[in-house]
């Protein structure tokens, strides 16, 4: 098996390119993060974990806003993840110039994916050491999407990324309800970092971003905004929790 784990395009006879392993490993080192669809919204919140406590935290981005109706979290190497932003902004800025719209999540992921594959098969290239989740709105609603390394994409209802991602997803299996509520969504994905997060919890240890269908709702010509809360709105949700 090692003589193939310096390759990334060759197959290693047990039908694996051990590269890709590899990035998933990396994923698995990452912060845990956690994505929730509701039925008005979507949730994503991650760990903001930290080498030393001197780190200013309020400086690290672990959460990206691509356009107006969608946004991305990662767990993985944090470099990678800037590139994969910048490629997410290019190519939704090409479709909001070419149709006058955000485009639409699937699409977005979709090639964003491809650039994720393209890491995979090309010589002198290693694949990104990310997964991806990315949660927006448009004309089918709330949409919640998970890329991995390999370029292989995924809708969900919930699901997790990371450090904590078995555990998470357990806990999530168990919690999670169609239904939900956003206000519901948020806490649930609170919770669910809470199980795995090493020491306590606080407003600046974790990163949450929302977006709402409410306001597409009331006003057909406006468009849901993604938002990443802010400190003081996340102690909020912390009080009401912990």
């Amino acid at each position: 098996m090692d003589r193939y784990s310096f390759s990334l395009t060759t197959f290693a006879p047990n039908g694996k390119l051990v590269q890709i392993e590899h990035a998933l490993a990396a994923v698995g080192n990452g912060s845990t993060s956690v994505g929730i669809k509701a039925a008005n919204g979507v949730v994503i919140a991650t760990e903001k974990k930290t080498g030393s406590s001197l780190v200013d935290v309020s400086s690290l981005e672990h959460m990206a806003k691509v356009c107006d109706s969608i946004g991305m979290v990662y767990s993985g190497m944090g470099p990678d993840f800037r590139v994969l932003v910048n490629s997410a902004r290019k190519i939704a800025q090409t479709y909001i110039r070419t149709y006058k719209e955000d485009p639409p999540v699937r699409i977005l992921v979709k090639e964003l994916a491809g650039i994720m594959q393209e890491f995979t098969q090309s010589g002198g290239v290693r694949p990104f050491g990310v997964s991806l989740l990315l949660a927006g709105v448009d004309d089918r609603g709330p949409n919640l999407y998970q890329v991995d390394p390999s370029g292989s994409y995924f809708p969900w209802k919930a699901t997790a990324i990371g450090k904590n991602m078995v555990n998470s997803k357990t806990f999530l299996e168990k919690r999670f309800n169609g239904d939900m509520e956003l206000e519901d969504a948020v806490h649930t994905a609170i919770l669910t970092l809470k199980e795995g997060i090493e020491g306590q919890m606080t407003e600046e240890s974790i990163d949450i971003g929302i977006i709402h269908t409410s306001l597409a709702a009331q006003d057909t010509s406006a468009m849901p905004a993604f938002k990443r809360l802010t400190t003081a709105e996340i102690k909020d949700y912390l009080s009401n929790i912990i």
